[in-house]
């Protein structure tokens, strides 16, 4: 199985910071968000990464180069103008099923977790397209998105919903139909959850959507106490 990581937002709201540098690349706890995935992502066991890239782009490939150096293999989908988040899977999908993969894991470039990725398994429904990972909504985002229920299906309402921490396993058929101007992946995934075909986990360990220069700092200074400290 493939993973990817969706790296081609302009980081908006990050700015000064990403001005110059992409957001995937700022650092915190010395180490790029995204090589803290790339690490993650090789210890559980993926060995080849998608990355999509339009905003400073070459930035990304420049300093990633082909994954060698964390033991894995890169390949890049290169967007120009950025796509959102469905229509810049749909743009990678032939890499990412190439050698005839159904499943596929998808993580947010710009967040910061502990979740261990080797959790995401194919479901054995044959009906179901996506499985997301469920945190505790942040205090950015108190009413959450999706409703986890009892059995693990995921419905776009009810009681307690959850914030979707931005790492799914998705398969092929979930863009069936769709093309490169599908837009966010948000209402995508509400129209499976209509036909009863995602289903979610939650991780109740740390994660933190790193959407802000605040937030970006606050990382930063708990990761270096946690190194100091273990």
């Amino acid at each position: 199985m493939k993973a990817m990581i969706l790296a081609a937002g302009k980081g908006e709201r990050m700015r000064p910071l990403t001005l110059s540098t992409p957001k995937p690349l700022l650092r915190a706890g010395g180490q790029s968000l995204i090589g803290h995935h790339l690490e993650r992502l090789r210890a559980a066991g993926f060995r080849d990464i998608v990355i999509n890239h339009a905003w400073l782009g070459e930035q990304i490939e420049a300093r990633l180069g082909d994954g060698g150096t964390y033991g894995i293999n890169i390949r890049y989908s290169a967007e120009g103008e950025p796509l959102e988040t469905a229509g810049g899977i749909i743009r990678a999908m032939p890499l990412l099923t190439d050698q005839g993969e159904d499943w596929f894991l998808v993580v947010n470039g710009d967040i910061w977790t502990d979740f261990d990725f080797s959790q995401l398994q194919a479901p054995r429904h044959p009906d179901a397209e996506a499985v997301l990972v469920m945190t505790p909504n942040p205090a950015h985002h108190p009413d959450g998105d999706f409703h986890l229920q009892s059995d693990g299906q995921l419905s776009a309402e009810g009681p307690g919903k959850l914030t979707f921490s931005g790492i799914s396993l998705l398969h092929k058929r979930l863009f069936d139909g769709l093309d490169e101007s599908a837009g966010k992946l948000g209402p995508v995934l509400r129209q499976a959850m209509a036909r009863h075909r995602v289903t979610g986990l939650q991780h109740t360990g740390h994660w933190v959507d790193v959407g802000t220069p605040e937030r970006l700092h606050s990382l930063d200074l708990w990761l270096r106490n946690r190194a100091q400290t273990s």
